[in-house]
């Protein structure tokens, strides 16, 4: 039976793909199984179904991209694995291919199977679309037929499968929302009772009692949201998409030599690494499974906070922006120094402002619902930063200082603990002192809480941090601060050359989305020009307690400005929530100062040196907060553009970053592969390929030669690569490596500082050097020459990703190590 159907099978392939053939399906077959214009058209087919069909239309693109984007990977690419069913052209020579003849197998056609899944839940939403999209779904399942590169019965399943799945998906989703619903987000069900159905309109009475209830509504979505984006991403660390870089490579091994400090960072990085692989092994999952659970961590913090200080709408908004910019999307699946950075600068910006907030409160001067949202105005989740209710805005309290200062002991102490470990983590966040001392100079009012001791013992904390730094650099000759004097471009006189600047405009532009740039601009213009206008923020105070006196009345009319303005508009972009007050703009000037100095600093030393695009990143979730904020005042005052711009910026950010996380998208959306020059994940890609590579000719030398080979690593990030990725060499981390960085005079990278090959004498190596594209090999260095006896050049090796050449690497067989001459010995521990 299985060989008729076989036999079948192939008649009807060789009938559709050979006697069939002519000029027209010649030309339109390729065309349909993919070009240039289809991910543009659909882009724009979207746009116009939600423009027109507002939330239906939105519903309908949604399950779309979910059935496809989640139906493709995890049940059509699984089946294919499993079957392994060779293509058609492998097992038919003669067979007539008009497209790109790929190594993946050939059951079930995830074409067929993607058109049939959108056909479904089209016909779902709205029954009349069957007659485009079935004859659609049909075409592109005959195209790959006649273009030579499936199977009939690939497409029939590919396509009955798809269309089943997508159908079980709306179902299920449906079924979920219809309890959910209910119990979760009463408003919106009332609105909306079934998710494949107009939304109706509620009895005016029922939805003025459901009201009070919307923003528990946004709170609980935001959750949702986080949720799904934290599952998302531990889900794409665990396959096969991408493998470590350079960076993550290299400071896994810093994980597996604890120290006080590293050669060009704090430690911080190394402790996260080693919890990481502690739980999930020496995986590239272990080494970034922080990454997740340090952005889940940071917006759920965000949602809260914003919720607190403005509207859960609004902590949703900046949430979403997050994901969709670029720089920071990216950062949250590589476990990176940047990843601990941010976290710590965000905690530190959240428990600093929690600080100011607690001493700004009057005793006896505010209404009683904003002393119970002081009351947890330092408690963030997560971060179990909290201030004693009880002494914060409770009538006949014993506060010893009248502007609070022992209400924000507390949240000065954590702020101090964040500062400290952010300083751990990248020298960098060091620039965050400058930010508060900014804010202080800024804001008046906060000046009374440097009579206080919470400010000076969170420096206290800070200063205890610089420790071990200093003690690991005393020890090693001062190295950080001669590669950071290195890095930064110290050691060249100045020149002048815009083109540092135009490359670091260039790129921000692009890393941090054009629109929720704009969005930003506009947030810090405001700002400013609200801080110039502000006599208060500049003039003397009365004294102490006159001061607080004042404070407090301002907080009370601002309370009384926000609900008189609240009866004559909506905030949030539509929403008719709330908004508190933002204590006469304390927060959006705190805000300012948290992200603005460390981003034009850096802006400014481009003047001098090259900076790279991600040494601002801490700067951007402060600024993205304040820019949302601005955004929103501006929505309630009449300017209804800014909602476009979040559109954009969305409609922009959220494909732009799905692609830099899997750019092998391009040749399935537009038909065209990145070059390897272009691809930003080639950094990521082929490495452990390389390291297969590497070893069959370590292998190869041991069998011909009877003698062990090590190898030696031109840089540091092949070094670290090929120590993760060759099995052996893995194992022998840190007591008995074999893979080690070239020796040199004076310690160039924290190998410097590990036992090298020393007492490898007598033995053989494999010098292993990445080429850059068009490079030519140059002769052995004088310095490798001088350790071997002689060095015999075997060649390149082209590393292959999907058939095409994305490393180059040069292998040099040194024989026999002679020991490192006396002036080129390392300096070890």
């Amino acid at each position: 039976m299985n060989a008729w159907f076989q036999s079948l099978d192939a008649a009807l392939f060789r009938w559709i793909n050979q006697s069939l053939s002519n000029p027209l399906f010649d030309w339109l077959m390729p065309i349909l199984s993919g070009n240039k214009f289809f991910g543009p058209m659909v882009l724009v087919a979207a746009v116009v179904l939600i423009w027109k069909q507002r939330v239906k239309g939105a519903l309908c693109v949604a399950f779309i991209t979910l059935a496809v984007s989640l139906g493709d990977p995890l049940i059509i690419n699984s089946i294919k694995h499993a079957v392994a069913r060779p293509r058609p052209f492998v097992t038919m020579p003669e067979a007539l291919t008009l497209v790109g003849r790929t190594e993946s197998f050939s059951l079930p056609s995830a074409h067929a199977a993607n058109m049939a899944a959108a056909a479904m839940v089209a016909f779902l939403f709205y029954r009349r679309s069957w007659r485009f999209m079935v004859p659609l779904a049909a075409a592109v399942a005959f195209s790959r037929v006649y273009n030579g590169v499936h199977y009939v019965s690939d497409v029939l399943i590919g396509a009955t499968l798809g269309a089943g799945y997508a159908a079980l998906m709306v179902w299920a989703l449906d079924r979920c929302w219809k309890w959910a619903g209910r119990k979760w987000f009463p408003l919106w069900w009332e609105r909306l009772p079934s998710l494949l159905f107009d939304p109706v309109t509620a009895p005016n009475s029922q939805l003025s009692t459901l009201n009070s209830q919307l923003p528990h509504h946004w709170l609980r979505l935001g959750y949702l949201v986080i949720a799904v984006f934290f599952l998302a991403r531990l889900a794409y660390i665990g396959g096969s998409s991408i493998e470590l870089s350079e960076d993550e490579a290299y400071q896994w091994q810093w994980s597996k030599h604890p120290a006080l400090a590293y050669y060009s960072k704090p430690p911080g990085i190394a402790v996260a690494q080693w919890i990481g692989t502690h739980l999930w092994g020496d995986t590239a999952f272990g080494v970034r499974f922080l990454a997740p659970c340090v952005t889940a961590l940071m917006s759920v913090l965000l949602l809260r906070f914003l919720a607190r200080e403005a509207s859960a709408k609004l902590g949703l908004f900046v949430v979403i922006s997050a994901t969709a910019t670029p720089l920071l999307s990216v950062g949250a699946v590589l476990m990176t120094v940047d990843c601990l950075s941010v976290l710590f600068w965000t905690l530190a910006m959240l428990s600093g402002w929690a600080a100011v907030r607690s001493s700004l409160v009057g005793r006896d001067s505010v209404e009683p619902h904003l002393e119970r949202r002081e009351a947890s105005a330092a408690s963030f989740t997560g971060s179990t930063i909290a201030t004693d209710a009880r002494s914060v805005g409770k009538q006949g309290s014993t506060d010893s200082h009248p502007t609070g200062g022992n209400a924000a002991l507390r949240p000065w102490l954590w702020t101090g603990l964040w500062l400290g470990l952010g300083f751990l983590s990248k020298n960098t966040n060091a620039f965050q002192l400058i930010c508060f001392a900014l804010f202080f100079m800024l804001w008046r009012p906060a000046r009374a809480q440097l009579r206080t001791s919470g400010p000076w013992l969170a420096l206290g904390l800070v200063a205890l941090s610089v420790i071990p730094q200093l003690v690991w650099n005393a020890q090693h000759g001062w190295a950080t601060l001669e590669h950071l004097h290195n890095r930064a471009g110290l050691a060249q006189a100045w020149k002048f050359t815009p083109n540092y600047l135009i490359d670091f405009c260039t790129a921000e532009l692009a890393l941090l989305n054009p629109c929720f740039l704009a969005l930003i601009f506009g947030g810090v213009l405001a700002t400013l020009a609200q801080l110039r206008s502000r006599p208060g923020v500049r003039d003397s105070f009365e004294p102490h307690s006159e001061r607080s006196e004042a404070c407090a009345a301002s907080i009370s009319n601002g309370n009384q400005d926000a609900r008189s303005a609240r009866a004559d508009s909506v905030g949030t972009w539509g929403s008719t929530e709330s908004h508190p007050t933002t204590f006469d703009g304390a927060l959006t000037i705190f805000l300012l100062c948290m992200g603005l100095p460390l981003f034009f600093g850096y802006f400014l030393y481009t003047l001098r040196a090259r900076v790279q695009p991600n040494w601002i990143v801490p700067s951007v979730i402060p600024l993205l907060c304040l820019g949302a904020i601005q955004a929103d005042a501006c929505w309630r005052k009449g300017v209804r553009g800014v909602r476009g711009w979040f559109i954009a910026g969305l409609v922009v950010g959220l494909p732009l970053v799905v692609l830099l996380h899997d750019t092998n998208l391009t040749a399935k959306l537009i038909g065209v592969t990145l070059p390897p020059s272009r691809d930003p994940l080639v950094r990521t890609r082929g490495w452990s390929e390389m390291a297969r590579v590497v070893e069959i000719e370590r292998q190869k030398v041991i069998a011909a030669e009877g003698k062990p080979v090590f190898l030696i690593g031109a840089h540091y990030g092949i070094t670290s690569l090929l120590s993760f990725y060759i099995p052996a060499a893995k194992a022998g981390v840190p007591q008995a490596p074999f893979v080690y960085y070239q020796s040199s005079t004076n310690a160039e990278n924290q190998y410097g500082y590990w036992p090298g090959y020393d007492t490898r004498k007598g033995e053989n190596a494999i010098f292993v050097q990445e080429l850059k594209k068009g490079a030519q090999p140059e002769p052995p260095s004088k310095r490798l020459a001088a350790e071997f006896t002689n060095i015999e050049d075997l060649g390149t090796r082209d590393i292959q990703y999907r058939n095409r050449t994305i490393h180059t690497v040069r292998l040099l067989l040194c024989r026999e190590f002679k020991g490192a001459p006396a002036n080129q010995a390392n300096a070890r521990e």
